[in-house]
């Protein structure tokens, strides 16, 4: 993140492009003659060819265009050429947001993007975005649980906008894992173009038992120790210190203390101090552990947005700016309290 601060992200993140009017602490809401929203709109296909992706993708948005949605891809170049191609002169009608569908980003930036398009559709047509999106969760186990996590979310994240979702689960390419996730995280599922209600869809249970995998990292000491800190502005000190002496990257280093630092104030202001801070640096990855004596939340759902929308005044990004920052940010119950668990790979 060379050359830019995560409160540079953050507003670009919500500036909408010209015309557009991004609200999102409200839902957009649909134009008059839009059609009742469907209770459980988000759908999975599972696939093992590129005809069975056209089989499943191609009806889906013709369905859309023909009802006036904004119709949307969410997918790498490859497979948005292959349903552009199929689509023929109607894919000039559809637009391309890879991002949605975390490529080269993270689930708050996801679901960023998912709302400015929302936003921009309940001026236009039917008010409805209709979404075609392939899964791309990366190679390794901890990028899969994250995938699944954010597909999880997304049901109660986007509940009751106006959003005809349709993901593809490719098998030549997803693990067994990711493709039983599927049948958890969508209330429908697409076989062999039929489809029907996911008798095993049951996203709040799914986030509930996602195991939280301890990094090799973990099995030394950490770097810093703190278990019982007073003071807001020293705990800060000690960790940028830490995070200085042991990696390498200074703009990486400024914006994991900005999301560490965030995540310590939250301890000090809603919970019950004192707090501590681990922190443990390897080669590869970086773990860093706060927690605090309170029990009373641990949300799930927490940071996959500002939790006020984008007025900053109001406070409520610490866990959003730690989502954005970290690969991975769990709220788990911890031997005195809630701990709030970070975790990165390091470049």
């Amino acid at each position: 993140m060379a050359g830019t601060t995560a409160e540079d992200e953050y507003e670009a993140s919500v500036e909408p492009a010209a015309g557009e009017r991004v609200q999102h602490s409200v839902l957009p809401v649909p134009r008059p003659q839009a059609r009742a929203l469907s209770a459980r709109p988000h759908a999975a296909a599972l696939v093992d060819s590129d005809e069975a992706i056209l089989a499943a993708s191609l009806p889906h948005l013709e369905a859309g265009l023909a009802a006036g949605d904004t119709a949307v891809l969410a997918c790498p170049p490859d497979t948005a050429a292959l349903i552009g191609a199929g689509l023929g002169l109607r894919a000039g009608a559809v637009e391309n947001h890879p991002r949605i569908c975390l490529l080269d980003t993270r689930a708050p930036d996801a679901i960023t993007e998912t709302r400015r398009l929302l936003a921009r559709a309940g001026s236009t047509g039917s008010g409805w975005v209709r979404l075609v999106g392939q899964v791309q969760f990366g190679d390794r186990p901890r990028t899969w649980r994250e995938g699944t996590r954010y597909e999880a979310a997304s049901n109660a994240l986007l509940a009751g906008q106006p959003l005809a979702a349709l993901c593809l689960y490719d098998s030549r390419t997803l693990p067994d894992e990711v493709l039983r996730s599927a049948r958890a995280t969508h209330s429908e599922l697409v076989v062999d173009g039929a489809r029907e209600p996911s008798p095993e869809f049951d996203p709040a249970a799914f986030l509930r038992r996602l195991p939280v995998p301890r990094e090799p990292v973990e099995d030394c000491a950490p770097v810093l120790d703190v278990p019982a800190a007073t003071v807001l502005a020293d705990l800060r000190h000690r960790l940028a210190a830490a995070l200085s002496a042991h990696v390498a990257d200074r703009d990486l280093v400024d914006d994991l203390h900005l999301a560490v630092s965030e995540v310590v104030a939250n301890a000090f202001r809603h919970g019950v101090p004192p707090v501590s801070a681990r922190l443990w640096v390897g080669p590869e990855q970086l773990v860093c552990e706060i927690g605090d004596h309170g029990t009373a939340f641990a949300d799930p759902l927490a940071g996959f947005q500002p939790a006020h929308g984008p007025d900053l005044g109001r406070g409520g990004m610490g866990l959003w700016l730690a989502r954005k920052l970290f690969d991975h940010v769990d709220l788990l119950p911890g031997p005195g309290g809630l701990v709030v668990r970070l975790a990165t790979r390091l470049p």
